[in-house]
């Protein structure tokens, strides 16, 4: 079920909100939303509601593990336990077919596995939860089901934004107004109408050029050009129309995500585009893997082992192919020449580098959208 169907739009939502308005305090409102949650993941797959039941058993378990650990190195051990589970689970039901073809070919029993709707949503935002109460940014809760609503709400499991628990559990759990129910609806009908309008005829384009003409060299240049500006543009009205429909439908029940897009194509520089592109991906691994890692406030090589680490990983989320990581690789690149020397010349030259940012996101969409690196 995807947030444009006529399913979701006529039936489902209509019904989630119903029924949600219908309860009259914060926990049945809590248990109404959890039910709809769960409806939707085992809309197409019933059998993965299991797993996230079971990733959020493990993350709400560890969590309560270290907010009473008699010291940090037992808060650490929990901490390792939750992270090395969902960093197991996460790897073997998205990446364990990429890992086997190193080998040649891939088992059955691999190749049969389906990749679980969200798993990449929940699974780092989990994290987030135990990581956060470690960090005391955040009270672990006492009941499961708490941990399991946060880590299943539908509105963002299949583009984000990533919500956070520190961000997001006061309003989960504590209090909550429906003040911004009308411009929730506005938020989700600007994302809906990016999405229908606009969005799936690019998308519509970019395929019938770049998917239907085979290998490259068989192209004009006139459409490959063609071609890459239609998904460049569809990839953007994509993301960020199912992230309006996300963040307008928690405004719709007084949950506040965070902005995930904010006008990227503008930008001058790729590290101002990775500023205002998926923000919330970027901020999770700065502030969960870049920073614990050293960050910059180490020796220039140590910084760009950091960024490569990150830029790798940030490609190998976005899906288990080796194109995903030599675009997150190709990033690397970019952003290391801005941080030693580029970015200070970028910000002379004014409209040029728009341009050089442009060409840049262009050609990386390209290796984004084969998914067959040769």
């Amino acid at each position: 079920m995807v947030f444009s169907s006529l399913i979701f739009l006529y039936a489902f939502l209509p019904l989630s909100l119903i029924v949600y308005f219908l309860c009259k305090d914060i926990r049945a409102k809590n248990i109404s939303l959890l039910v709809f949650s769960l409806i939707f993941y085992a809309w197409g797959e019933p059998v993965y509601v299991l797993l996230l039941m079971f990733m959020s058993l493990c993350s709400w378990f560890c969590a309560l593990r270290v907010e009473y650990a008699e010291s940090d190195r037992t808060a650490k051990f929990w901490v390792a336990i939750s992270v090395v589970t969902d960093i197991l689970l996460i790897g073997f039901f998205k990446y364990a077919g990429m890992f086997f073809s190193l080998f040649g070919a891939v088992p059955d029993f691999v190749s049969r596995v389906a990749l679980p709707i969200g798993i990449s949503f929940y699974t780092f935002q989990l994290m987030t939860y135990v990581i956060d109460v470690y960090r005391e940014d955040a009270e672990a809760r006492d009941s499961y089901l708490d941990v399991l609503l946060y880590a299943a709400l539908f509105h963002q499991c299949i583009a984000g934004p990533i919500v956070r628990f520190k961000t997001i559990s006061r309003e989960l759990y504590v209090k909550r107004n429906t003040k911004d129910l009308l411009p929730g609806i506005i938020r989700f009908s600007v994302g809906l109408a990016k999405k229908t309008l606009l969005a799936n005829p690019c998308g519509s384009l970019a395929d019938s050029i770049l998917a239907t003409n085979g290998p490259l060299a068989g192209m004009t240049v006139l459409s490959a050009w063609l071609g890459a500006l239609a998904y460049t543009l569809q990839i953007y009205l994509d993301f960020s129309a199912y992230s309006d429909m996300a963040i307008g439908m928690g405004k719709m029940i007084g949950l506040h995500y965070m902005e995930n897009f904010n006008y990227p194509y503008i930008s001058g520089s790729v590290t101002e585009f990775w500023r205002r592109w998926h923000i919330s991906l970027s901020t999770f691994f700065r502030d969960y893997v870049y920073i614990p890692l050293g960050g910059n406030r180490c020796s220039t090589p140590r910084m760009l082992l950091n960024m490569f680490v990150v830029w790798a990983l940030t490609g190998l989320w976005h899906g288990a192919s080796w194109n995903f990581v030599a675009w997150g690789l190709y990033y690397f690149v970019f952003l290391a020449m801005e941080k030693l020397f580029l970015e200070k010349a970028l910000d002379r030259t004014g409209i040029i580098s728009h341009i050089y940012l442009i060409l840049i996101v262009m050609f990386g969409w390209i290796l984004f959208y084969y998914t067959d690196i040769r």
